[in-house]
């Protein structure tokens, strides 16, 4: 399979949309075997030790001189991330504030004020599609990327070129061209010796970090053979249009519904769980079939529904099922089965149990919340220079979640290596806060199909 086959195919806000030129490009796309076979069953059960380079788990940031932080997309997460890295130790302030939105600064500006005592001059806060430069510009050490992940990848090299430390949400992008472009900024910043953080707090969650340790190097459950990875949950939200608001506005408003702008579901929210998987496991799938459907969505052009199979290099197999349907029996948590035990997150209790549901080991939490911690972590390392970048991690397991997008939308095995090579990029090509023609064209995936 040729990545400039599979790059003929048109990812219109989402979804598969394919002419009839590119139907060979399909075709070989569902023969695509990717590798995928065993190495051999005595190397496939070793239990291997394995690193994982956390900075000291401290229950608040050392001091340090004032470390000045903009926050670039003030909605829900990025209005909530601006107060977790206020409680995240001392000298720590927020300077600056962009948004495309004005109510979403003055809201951002009145909760940190409220809740912190924290003003943000009038003079930083910045309303547009370039308020990131201005942010960045402001004399901040830090950014807060909190914007609908589609606009990530732009934000995140500013911010590297500009030799800031970052803190940004997950996902990193809802496309193959933006993580390409998240991975060259990263190594950006690792030659330059900066800090990122990104939203994946399980890696920052004391019970999950100390169940990974009981795993990876207490052999807590044996060799890991396969896993279970889950976010079923009710409608998350949706807003109707507004009369008065452009097309522009209402997507970015109602962003958690498009592709372009969230990457559905599956990469805007069960990325956790999925980062969770190669985390745990240390590497990434290989390829993945799977499928999904749009049964009760409102708004936008995605699917609230997907079941996917990853399956990695040495033949192992990873079940991947999310779902935002109200109504539905619901459960956000990872199981893993290795050959002496089984280890389960779910509940708030990490643990390992044995075939007949007895707890072997029970991973200790803490009182801090992992929201907290993560910046906790990003202070902690650039007032005592500790290198650490989790960029590239979630990079990968992001565009595991975009792999397992785009075999339910198009109903075919896709492969690793073909999403980090395809051209696709989403969305329209220049932002506007007008109507822009983009609705009228976007589709529903239909998988197994070239046109409607």
């Amino acid at each position: 399979m040729s990545s400039n086959n599979f790059s003929r195919r048109k990812f219109l806000a989402g979804a598969a949309t394919v002419g009839a030129a590119s139907a060979m490009g399909v075709g070989t796309l569902a023969s695509c075997s990717g590798g995928g076979g065993t190495s051999g069953a005595a190397s496939v059960f070793d239990f291997k030790k394995r690193d994982y380079k956390l900075p000291p788990m401290l229950e608040t940031a050392p001091d340090g001189p004032i470390l000045k932080a903009g926050v670039i997309g003030c909605g829900g997460r990025g209005t909530g991330a601006a107060l977790n890295f206020l409680d995240a130790g001392p000298n720590l302030t927020i300077t600056a504030l962009g948004d495309v939105f004005q109510d979403r600064i003055d809201n951002c500006r009145e909760k940190i004020k409220t809740e912190k005592g924290v003003e943000v001059p009038l003079e930083n806060c910045f309303v547009g599609f370039d308020n990131f430069e201005k942010v960045i510009d402001s004399g901040v050490d830090i950014v807060i990327l909190a914007t609908p992940p589609k606009f990530r990848p732009e934000h995140f090299e500013a911010a590297v070129k500009a030799r800031k430390h970052v803190f940004m949400e997950k996902p990193l992008a809802v496309d193959s061209a933006g993580i390409r472009q998240i991975i060259t900024a990263s190594k950006m910043a690792d030659a330059q010796g900066l800090k990122v953080v990104t939203g994946t707090q399980r890696r920052h969650q004391h019970n999950y970090v100390n169940l990974w340790n009981e795993i990876n190097n207490n052999n807590g459950i044996g060799h890991i053979v396969s896993a279970n990875v889950y976010w079923n949950g009710g409608k998350l939200w949706h807003r109707d249009n507004n009369p008065s608001w452009s097309e522009m506005e209402w997507m970015i408003r109602d962003w958690v519904n498009w592709t372009w702008l969230s990457g559905d579901h599956i990469v805007e929210q069960h990325v956790h769980n999925i980062d969770v998987a190669n985390w745990f496991i240390g590497e990434h799938p290989i390829k993945a079939v799977g499928f999904g459907s749009r049964q009760r969505r409102v708004t936008g052009d995605q699917y609230d529904n997907f079941s996917i199979d990853f399956i990695y290099e040495d033949g192992r197999h990873v079940h991947s099922m999310c779902r935002q349907i109200n109504g539905c029996a619901n459960g956000v948590y990872e199981i893993f089965h290795g050959t002496k035990a089984i280890a389960i997150t779910s509940g708030g209790k990490n643990q390992i149990v044995d075939a007949a549901g007895n707890q072997l080991f029970e991973a200790q939490g803490s009182e801090t919340s992992p929201y907290v911690q993560e910046h906790i972590n990003l202070v902690t390392c650039i007032r005592q220079n500790i290198p650490f970048n989790e960029a590239e991690a979630t990079a990968e397991s992001n565009l595991v979640a975009i792999m397992g997008r785009v075999s339910a939308y198009t109903g075919k095995e896709v492969t690793y290596d073909e999403m980090m090579n395809a051209d696709m990029k989403l969305g329209p090509t220049t932002y506007i806060m007008g109507d822009i023609g983009y609705i009228e064209k976007a589709e529903v995936p239909v998988p197994g199909t070239l046109e409607r």
